[in-house]
């Protein structure tokens, strides 16, 4: 408690008015607007298309290019989509990719302390969004830690122009495309659901990983700092909610590594990369994931084990798993050598070796995966002997 209250006194702030205003008004105009709108011109089906495209392309050039492609550098991506995240994420409202990625590189820099700038240790609320109403006293972001981006021209001149771009763009747009359709109704009506309501949307999707993402689920590869992983969040956040593994290899191009994780921020620079629009995708190797899974397990049982019994010897159960990891680290190296291999067009594939030792290696993955169990019982048995 002593160490929250210090954290929380650093640094005095003062209301940013500008942004106060426009957070807390605007669900409540886009939600007066939109019940005016439907009484006094019904919602039709152009109204519900232009919320969901803009959406998913605000949302999306949000996670997908603010946060991967520029935040972390996780691909490499072709300047029409640079341009296209550029437009539609600064429709988003969430300010200029250059001090959003300042933002969040001094959030995964200094996670759950007073320079996080949306430190959850500080409630709910400050993590959602009253980080973004109060003001530093002290001073703006010198955006130091972004030069990178302040190099690209597309980014500077976005930086420049945001307010200009983001109005045009995720306001005025939506409502013409809805007035050329279907004339003064279905443009407000547009410009209401598709530039209103769809911002009060992303903005909360975007809000929720920075303070629920931190507060519920569960924390499979780090438990370090606070953020969790959940895949319900995953659900309306564009893949984000998977929160645990990304601190844990922030690199990574996907927040949900498995096939079946709901991302489709992942699967949007998937398809971009296969249209060549997206290259260099990075992925944390498997062996790194199952032993970061490894390592917070022991670390649980080997706490519960003690908590139990604090005469207990760990010295075989550390070995065991300093064995364990050992050999998945190895043998996740050779079957990735052994996947490379069969890829290869130089390969005769009809004398079936390849494959045969892919299966073998899979085997031994799988045995070992059988050890580390049993490890884990013998822990949770020498826990029960008091």
């Amino acid at each position: 408690m002593e160490e929250r209250v210090r954290m929380v006194s650093e640094h005095r702030y003062n209301i940013n008015w500008l942004n106060a205003v426009f957070l807390l008004g605007i669900p409540v105009l886009a939600t007066v607007a939109a019940l005016w709108h439907g009484i006094t011109f019904g919602i039709g089906s152009t109204e519900v298309i232009v919320f969901v495209v803009w959406y998913l392309f605000c949302g999306m050039s949000i996670t997908a290019g603010y946060h991967r492609l520029f935040s972390h550098r996780s691909y490499s991506a072709s300047r029409p989509v640079v341009l296209f995240y550029s437009l539609f994420g600064a429709g988003a409202f969430q300010n200029s990719i250059i001090e959003w990625c300042s933002d969040h590189r001094n959030h995964h820099k200094f996670t759950d302390s007073d320079d996080d700038p949306y430190n959850a240790l500080r409630g709910f609320f400050w993590s959602h969004m009253g980080w973004v109403i109060m003001q530093k006293e002290d001073g703006d972001n010198d955006f130091s830690n972004v030069r990178d981006l302040q190099a690209d021209p597309i980014l500077a001149w976005q930086h420049r122009h945001i307010f200009l771009i983001g109005f045009i763009v995720g306001m005025v747009l939506p409502g013409a495309i809805g007035f050329a359709i279907g004339g003064l109704g279905t443009g407000i009506g547009c410009f209401i659901w598709g530039g209103l309501l769809r911002t009060v949307f992303v903005h909360h999707g975007t809000f929720l990983i920075n303070s629920a993402a931190h507060i519920w689920g569960t924390q499979p590869y780090m438990t370090t700092n606070t953020s969790k992983d959940s895949a319900f969040l995953s659900l309306f956040t564009f893949g984000e909610g998977y929160h645990n593994f990304h601190h844990a290899f922030q690199a990574d191009y996907r927040n949900g590594y498995k096939w079946y994780h709901w991302d489709l921020s992942k699967w949007l620079i998937s398809a971009l990369s296969i249209l060549r629009l997206s290259s260099g995708l990075k992925r944390t190797p498997k062996a790194s994931i199952e032993i970061a899974k490894l390592d917070v397990k022991y670390a649980k049982e080997a706490q519960n084990l003690l908590r139990s019994n604090d005469k207990v010897d760990m010295t075989s159960f550390e070995t065991r798993v300093g064995t364990y990891r050992n050999s998945l680290r190895d043998s996740f190296r050779k079957l990735a050598g052994a996947k490379k291999e069969n890829r290869s067009s130089s390969f005769d594939k009809s004398k079936d070796i390849i494959p045969r030792q892919l299966e073998e290696l899979k085997s031994d993955i799988k045995a070992i995966k059988d050890e580390i169990s049993s490890l884990f019982s013998d822990m949770r048995i020498a826990a029960s002997v008091v």
